[in-house]
């Protein structure tokens, strides 16, 4: 995970730095690490039985040798080292009687013999690091030291104190004591003729779960989210491999991936004694593609970059929500004035509007005291706005500019900011700095009253939210990121109990993901989340092909057990891939090309993980030197049925000398 650039004058801001031209030499490789060097960590071997309980132990076995792993780059052969606090994995399921043989896991190794670790993906048990929970106890307290507690106190009004259940490991079960084997005897044709109803019967049984199965998916199945938004889909259903179906998406191959420009939006000109001017806040429907430019929202034609219609503003947008109701509405937040250098202004003023018309539905400002409160960021869910900042928050209606609420706020705690989507999630901060504790609150988004509510560890001073549901937070736990990324670990929260689910360790120098949790608290890129899995690009590395080639790939995490799935999407030697959303069970990723090719749309199937194209951009140097500038770390990609959107989010006066673009669409067929 890289830093981020900075712009001239305003910390935080500014354009994304040229792209620089293919190096002549072969790149240095990356500093080793730091810290010590952990062992490998053989694969866990079967859990023990008691005294007594079940048959003998089955001789040890060697693993598998599995294939080295690609030159350069992060060593992808192991899973993560977990940070500190990562729970324990929970045993493997048992198999069930009617799943078809499977290879079986690699037994402990033999005390004194060779080890071979497994290879990439292989889903491993975590090595202890420091503060690993060992194993729980029954009676012994959950995380962080804290007792466990039943779910279910009475609500309370959202801001006040609320309620919370800490995180408590489940307690250890004993496998149950297989029954002991009947009597032999008996003739040979009553032993056969057992086996021919047993085999009848174990049939019924199979049919009979199938249909029970094909019938019994609930709305746990049509939960797909990601980082901008569900794209919808039930298509094409097929088994993954783990035990569910998948299910397809929307966006499907067209006969021919090769796409064209189809309109560009020149660059816009910043005031005078400017330097540099948010352009943040991109959307896209069947009809309009809009795009904030500097002290308004331009609606174009989809297909033909026409103007369909301009929402003008007094001041420029500082942020937008990327989620758009069903009805084709969004919000932004935007200056009063243009600023200047001695009046930079503040973001006071909160606006929805139609992305068919254009038109500005209402603009509301909130107030703590007396003072006008200057907001960091911006949310829709469901029906309603949400707005928050270290000054304070506030919600209100998205048709009628209503005031819904608005958050407690005291000496201790308030609201750093909101998550929205299918759920609307606070990050509520408490305490002071070095000492802060964050509050990750799902709350009901038609009155702010809390419904469940997870403490993070205390120390942990910023969190963003990657998804609402299922809901996943990322945070850099002690700073131990070291890239700016602003991800160390990823935390699975159930959003009905405030319980954890699993932490992930993600370290910096293996995984591309990152995320601003100080003030734009959904702003991430390099990942998705959907189908209960976590996708994320790995870093860039080493490729396998001639010449010095980069390339990266696209992993899975299970959120239920925080393991790596053994999935893995490759880019391709001299591309870097970056999943952008999900498409049902799919996810949509875009493939940065090397300096003499175009741009590629994938989709990757939830559950084989095969690669089909859906678009090629065009290869021309005019047209790949607009793209190379749209670095999918910071700039806006949108992608549906066959249009790809490329745009900026600053203005500035800096020119390269080349025409410049705020945005670029490519289109197939």
């Amino acid at each position: 995970m890289t830093q981020p650039p900075q712009p001239p004058d305003q910390p935080g801001f500014g354009p994304p730095p040229e792209p620089e031209p293919p190096r002549l030499e072969k790149p240095a490789q990356p500093e080793q690490s730091s810290q010590p060097e952990q062992p490998q960590q053989a694969p866990a071997a079967p859990q023990a039985q008691p005294p007594g309980f079940g048959p003998p132990p089955e001789p040890a076995q060697q693993p598998a040798q599995q294939p080295p792993s690609a030159p350069g780059g992060p060593d992808l052969s192991k899973t993560p080292e977990p940070g500190y606090g990562y729970p324990q994995a929970p045993q493997p399921p048992q198999q069930s009687p009617q799943a078809a043989p499977q290879t079986p896991p690699p037994a402990a190794p033999v005390p004194g013999g060779p080890q071979t670790p497994p290879g990439y993906g292989y889903p491993q048990q975590p090595p202890a690091g420091y503060g690993y929970p060992g194993q729980p106890q029954p009676g012994q307290p959950g995380a962080y030291g804290q007792p466990q507690q039943p779910y279910g106190q009475p609500q309370q009004p959202y801001g006040q104190q609320p309620y919370g259940q800490p995180y408590g490991y489940p307690h250890p079960t004993v496998p149950m004591q297989p029954h002991p084997g009947q009597p032999g005897g008996g003739r040979k044709g009553n032993a056969t003729l057992a086996i021919i109803v047993a085999a009848v019967v174990a049939i019924a049984l199979i049919i009979g779960a199938g249909v029970w199965y094909s019938s019994a998916g609930g709305d746990d199945e049509k939960k797909n989210t990601a980082n901008s938004g569900d794209s919808g889909g039930t298509k094409g259903a097929e088994d993954d491999g783990s035990g569910g179906a998948t299910t397809g998406g929307d966006e499907k191959a067209p006969a021919d991936p090769s796409a064209k420009v189809l309109f560009q939006v020149p660059a816009p000109k910043v005031p005078k004694d400017t330097t540099t001017i948010v352009t943040s806040g991109s959307w896209m429907t069947d009809k309009v593609y809009a795009k904030s430019g500097v002290a308004e929202v331009v609606g174009y034609d989809a297909a033909k970059g026409s103007e369909l219609w301009t929402l003008d503003l007094p001041g420029p947008v500082c942020e937008a929500s990327d989620h758009v109701t069903e009805d084709g509405r969004t919000a932004i937040i935007y200056k009063p004035k243009m600023p200047t250098k001695t009046d930079p202004q503040s973001c006071t003023q909160v606006a929805a509007f139609d992305l068919a018309t254009g038109e500005k539905l209402w603009s509301e400002t909130a107030r703590t005291g007396t003072q006008e409160i200057s907001f960091n960021n911006v949310t829709v869910s469901g029906n309603t706005v949400a707005a928050g900042s270290t000054s304070g928050g506030a919600a209100w209606d998205i048709t009628s500019g209503k005031a819904l609420w608005a958050p407690k706020t005291s000496d201790a705690c308030y609201d750093s900011g909101y998550g929205g989507g299918p759920k609307m999630v606070a990050v509520r901060k408490c305490g002071s700095y070095e000492q802060r504790q964050l509050h990750i609150q799902t709350i009901d988004p038609k009155d702010g009253k809390v419904l469940s509510e997870y403490k993070m560890a205390e120390g942990i001073e910023y969190a963003a939210v990657v998804s609402t549901d299922p809901l996943v937070v990322a945070a850099d736990v002690g700073d131990s990121a070291g890239d700016g990324s602003g991800i160390s670990d990823f935390f699975s929260i159930d959003n009905k109990s405030g319980e954890l689910r699993t932490r992930i360790s993600a370290p910096g120098e293996e995984f591309a993901a990152r995320c601003d949790g100080i003030t734009r608290i959904e702003h991430c890129s390099g990942l998705a989340v959907g189908k209960d899995r976590l996708y994320i690009a790995t870093e860039e590395h080493e490729g396998t092909g001639d010449g010095y080639s980069r390339t990266n790939e696209v992993v899975a995490f299970d959120l239920s057990t925080g393991k790596q799935t053994g999935q893995r999407a490759d880019a391709g030697d001299g591309y870097t891939i970056v999943p952008l959303r999900m498409d049902g069970d799919n996810v949509i990723a875009y493939k940065r090309p090397p300096y003499d090719k175009g741009g590629q749309v994938v989709s990757i199937d939830g559950g084989s993980f095969k690669e089909t194209r859906l678009m090629e951009n065009p290869a021309e140097k005019s047209v790949r030197d607009v793209e190379a500038r749209m670095l999918p770390q910071h700039a806006e990609i949108l992608y549906a049925q066959g249009r790809l959107y490329m745009s900026d989010v600053y203005a500035s006066e800096l020119s390269s000398g080349d025409k410049e673009y705020l945005a670029i669409a490519f289109g197939t067929g």
